[in-house]
């Protein structure tokens, strides 16, 4: 493995008149590009009509005026940006799907990862399934066709197909006519919903992208819960809720989501101060200042100064026109963007005692970097505070760590990795204090197995891949 992903953005809208969805989802998707950066894609639905256009690259790079506008107007749209953890990158397996059977058409955008997606497909494949893609969306696709042959609507078989998906799903799935968003019985993945003032019900990955169309959030989706929106109105199956303790994914509120999201009714924004704050207490040290490493550790950055005194000062200058550093394709690509993403502020830093927040350190060649920058800028010191503890083990349910070779704390001591990046001292946020970004006690309601290995599924042999895709991540060396 020589990159590390993140997640991907799902979003669906419906309206009661018809009207520009495929422009409002493409507005939307622009909030969850952060969530993303390999393929997009649109599907409107005007009267039962499907029209889609998916394909690689940045959202604004995808979708010209032409395509949105032969994309056309409709009363539902769903729409995705992803990063794919299982599923080789590639126009093949960009999102949404759309699927033709013989009860009508679905439209499918899927965030997560199934732990049992390897052997569902086998299971599929043994009775006459074939497979287009690598990636576990399309097993859901057929799960869920495979139970609407016999159920009486699409949200039946939604449900029916849920029994057997294992893993974390935040699932938008659009019929003729029906809109429907699922969140797996875990929570693993945030989904929400909100309403706007002409009658429009959206759906998306972060409340963030709510705003983006003029809605006002309503709010999270249970873990289990399907949320069916049609002509009718709103209603709820909860039939899989309650069946799993909630184990939404901590790294959310440390990294993934944007700042101005709200998740599960905790801000983004006040998770990371809190944790900046935690930092404070367990590490203290005299400086002169505390910066934040753009965009994540901002706010952790805020809230370390806040705690400590010390004054916050802007040390980088960031360049918004570059994708994330930490999941840039190659380790050659990382290590350059690092240079022309951040700028230090010279007169910042220079002979200063410095605290710098980061969110976290993978491989520690990026972290590395960013304190050189600080040091040849003419800082005194340097000392790192992580606002997440030590990633030490794979996650199996979204985030594409699938091994441990790369994590560089499998293989170094703290002061070993201090060292390795050329700080003067390094502090990681402890997993016991998880609990308080969120405000739970430690351990409950989200999942940290990434740093503790307390993981609350089984967990799928070598990651679960299909045959398929283990011999293309050993082809490109990606995962």
């Amino acid at each position: 493995m020589s990159k590390l992903h993140e997640e991907c953005g799902v979003f669906g809208i419906f309206t009661p008149e018809e009207a520009d969805v495929a422009l409002e989802t493409y507005y939307a998707l622009f909030t969850l590009q952060h969530r993303g950066q390999e393929s997009a894609g649109i599907v409107v639905n005007q009267d039962g009509l499907f029209r889609s256009y998916k394909d690689e690259g940045l959202l604004n790079g995808v979708f010209t005026p032409e395509i949105l506008t032969r994309l056309g107007p409709g009363t539902m749209a769903v729409g995705h940006v992803r990063y794919g953890t299982t599923g080789h990158d590639s126009v093949t397996n960009a999102q949404p799907i759309v699927v033709n059977h013989i009860k009508g058409h679905m439209a499918l955008a899927h965030n997560g990862n199934l732990v049992n997606a390897a052997q569902l497909r086998k299971e599929l494949e043994m009775k006459g399934a074939i497979f287009h893609m690598t990636s576990d969306t399309e097993v859901i696709s057929y799960m869920i066709i495979r139970e609407r042959l016999q159920a009486p609507s699409i949200e039946q078989a939604v449900n029916r197909a849920m029994y057997a998906l294992k893993g974390a799903y935040s699932l938008v799935v659009m019929s003729p006519t029906k809109l429907i968003a699922v969140r797996d019985e875990h929570g693993f993945r945030p989904l929400c919903y909100g309403r706007r003032e002409d009658g429009a019900i959206v759906v998306a990955s972060e409340s963030c992208a709510l705003a983006a169309v003029g809605a006002k959030l309503v709010r999270d989706l249970e873990p289990g819960e399907i949320l069916v929106i049609d002509s009718g109105g709103i209603r709820s199956i909860r039939e899989h809720c309650g069946k799993a303790p909630k184990t939404s994914c901590i790294f959310e509120y440390i990294y993934f989501a944007r700042p101005d999201s709200v998740i599960d009714g905790v801000s983004v924004h006040a998770a990371r101060v809190r944790a900046g704050e935690r930092l404070a207490k367990d590490y203290p040290v005299e400086a002169d200042l505390v910066i934040g490493v753009p965009d994540s550790g901002l706010d952790a950055a805020i809230g370390y100064s806040k705690q400590s005194g010390i004054p916050f000062e802007m040390g980088f200058v960031k360049n918004k026109y570059i994708a994330r550093t930490f999941i840039a394709p190659t380790q050659k690509m990382r290590e350059r963007n690092v240079a022309i993403k951040l700028n230090p502020v010279v007169d910042t830093v220079r002979g200063k005692r410095v605290v710098l927040i980061d969110d976290s350190i993978v491989r520690g060649t990026t972290s590395a970097k960013i304190v050189k920058l600080i040091r040849d800028a003419g800082a005194k010191e340097i000392h790192v505070r992580i606002s997440a503890p030590p990633f030490m083990n794979p996650c199996y349910y979204g985030t594409d760590i699938d091994s441990k070779e790369n994590l560089i704390a499998c293989r170094m001591s703290t002061d070993e990795i201090c060292r390795a990046i050329g700080a003067d001292s390094l502090g990681y946020l402890r997993a016991e204090c998880l609990g308080e970004l969120i405000g739970t006690a430690a351990g409950e309601g989200y999942c940290d197995a990434c740093f503790t290995e307390r993981y609350p599924t089984e967990i799928p042999p070598r990651g679960g891949k299909s045959r398929f895709e283990q011999a293309l991540s050993r082809k490109d060396g990606s995962k």
